[in-house]
């Protein structure tokens, strides 16, 4: 079945302290840090604008959400920005993060390239990599490819690094290699539309 994919706007949840120290978080349950809550304040008032300049009603959008505390603190924080409050969000646990496993909490600087390759060093066998009690990016892209079954229009979705990797690779066609070496930003609203990604950062000066 082909996947018609319909406009999207993507939220990674803000910093948590894991992210800070370089640990590998997957499934794990982190919270936000004080960073993060920022991060998450301004994405909301960032996509507001977006969808504000473009006359776009976000009742128009489905809200999606991982199920993770710290994906649905950022969904709150980012629908602060609203007035009147959006629709409810739908928390699916198929946008939670791929799960590192035994690998989670570990440093990234303290696993050598051989047992777990930090996001920069990783090479094509990588994505078939699946830790001790994890999972694989096909283990991550069937759980996404079957949420975007169920996706019937415009969408805000609330997830993970991982996540947007995944979307990169499904909906704007970039490489495997490639998006498993990309660092997903944490403070930046990211667009899908027609196959095409925009990226727009939430703390750089914007006139448009």
């Amino acid at each position: 079945m082909t996947i018609q994919w319909p406009e999207l706007f993507f939220i990674r949840h803000g910093q948590t302290d894991w992210n800070a120290e370089g640990r590998y978080q997957g499934a794990r349950d982190i919270p936000l840090n004080l960073t993060g809550r920022a991060q998450a304040d301004a994405n909301g008032v960032l996509l507001r604008d977006l969808l504000a300049r473009d006359t776009r009603d976000p009742g128009e959008f489905a809200w999606y959400s991982s199920p993770l505390d710290r994906t649905r603190e950022t969904m709150l924080r980012v629908r602060r920005a609203f007035d009147p409050e959006p629709p409810s969000v739908t928390y699916d646990p198929r946008l939670i993060e791929i799960s590192f496993g035994e690998l989670e909490g570990c440093l990234h600087s303290e696993l050598p390239p051989h047992i777990m390759a930090a996001p920069g060093e990783r090479d094509a066998a990588f994505w078939s990599f699946r830790p001790e009690k994890g999972e694989n990016y096909d283990d991550l892209m069937h759980r996404i490819t079957d949420f975007a079954r169920e996706l019937t229009g415009p969408s805000v979705i609330v997830a993970h690094g991982g996540v947007l990797r995944m979307l990169r690779h499904l909906i704007e066609g970039a490489g495997r290699v490639e998006v498993i070496n990309w660092f997903p930003p944490q403070d930046a609203v990211v667009h899908f539309n027609s196959g095409r990604m925009t990226v727009y950062p939430a703390t750089s000066n914007r006139d448009d």
